[in-house]
């Protein structure tokens, strides 16, 4: 990823031209027009001795500030040696007050050695200092608010890869004992039911790769499922299904809602009574609801819980990661009867 244009090398380095010809500007940006002399009477003498002696304790602030900024703190305050700090910056000041003298005397031929001066070159030396100390450290910490999101970034993608490789061998797993049934109880179906789970695979290869999926696509992968399933159960599940999406431009995360399903053909088959499974799914404007329920025997539910691998908990992890606060879960059991609600805001 390239960064920011504002975080390029060319870009830095003309902020920090552009803030200092703005610092050394103040003092004739801020001169009172009354102190200006007419040019007639300025002109016998010459080049402009103040300016050059601005220019000159200009760059010396300058100085001040990336040596603050690129050797003073990450020598002292870094290593948590703060009165090494203080002594260093306080020699420096003296030595930058000499200096203002030295070149007063070079440029103007004189030195006005008093509390005045020290002050006020105090008070810019404060300033420079808190300036290039807030610079450095607000600088760094950006930095590692940076690197922090980007390593929280790459370790989302790498759960989320995680997570939905759990998916696949589960789902492959239920698939494949389909396949199994079907070709002991009714062969006659195999073939078709062959091409059903070809168009899944085809689905989880080269669609559920990709960072989120039409909802049409997602609608037709759990449409494919749930034929197969009714066609290994046949009579003895009542299956509904009702599944509709109000616009093809809504994405969501693959493979994504498919634990839910898979969960309600565990557990609402077998020796339930009256097994049925209702699955509805309705997708409008950036609204999806997704509805799964099934009834179950309550003695068989801890066996085939120890048996069920990943699952409920895989799937919550991930619209956590994915979706946080924008999707609500509820999911309830009461009366033999297990029930899902998936509510999530697309956009």
């Amino acid at each position: 990823m390239k960064p920011a244009w504002y975080n390029r090398k060319w870009a830095t380095i003309s902020f920090h031209l552009a803030a200092w010809i703005f610092f050394f500007s103040l003092p004739y940006l801020l001169r009172s027009p009354d102190n200006e002399k007419p040019a007639a009477a300025t002109a016998h003498h010459g080049p402009d001795l103040g300016l050059y002696f601005t220019l000159v304790m200009s760059s010396i602030w300058a100085v001040l500030f990336y040596l603050n900024v690129h050797r003073l703190i990450p020598a002292f305050i870094f290593k948590k040696k703060y009165w090494e700090f203080a002594l260093v910056h306080a020699f420096i000041f003296i030595v930058i007050l000499g200096a203002v003298h030295l070149f007063s005397f070079v440029f103007f031929g004189r030195i006005s050695f008093n509390y005045r001066s020290v002050f006020f070159n105090f008070l810019i030396y404060l300033f420079i200092f808190g300036l290039s100390t807030a610079y450095r450290l607000i600088g760094d910490k950006i930095k590692s608010d940076t690197l922090l999101q980007e390593r929280q970034n790459e370790m989302l993608k790498t759960e989320l890869s995680l997570l939905r490789s759990q998916v696949n061998p589960h789902f492959m797993f239920n698939v494949l004992n389909n396949m199994v049934a079907l070709a002991r109880k009714q062969s006659d179906l195999l073939e078709p039911s062959l091409i059903k789970l070809s168009s899944l695979m085809r689905y989880m290869l080269y669609e559920a790769d990709e960072e989120k999926v039409s909802i049409e696509k997602e609608m037709d992968y759990l449409q494919s499922f749930i034929d197969l399933q009714q066609q290994r159960f046949g009579k003895k599940v009542k299956v509904t299904v009702h599944m509709h999406s109000g616009s093809e431009l809504l994405m969501i995360e693959p493979m994504l809602l498919i634990p839910f399903v898979e969960n309600a053909f565990k557990h609402g088959t077998g020796i339930v009574e009256d097994a049925a499974i209702d699955i509805r799914l309705e997708a409008e404007k950036n609204r999806l609801l997704f509805a799964v329920s099934n009834r179950f025997d309550p003695n068989s539910a801890e066996i085939k819980d120890n048996s069920s691998g990943i699952g409920l908990a895989n799937v919550k992890r991930r619209l956590n990661l994915l979706y946080g606060k924008k999707h609500t879960l509820t999911i309830s059991s009461a009366d033999h009867l297990f029930s899902v609600q998936l509510l999530i805001i697309l956009a």
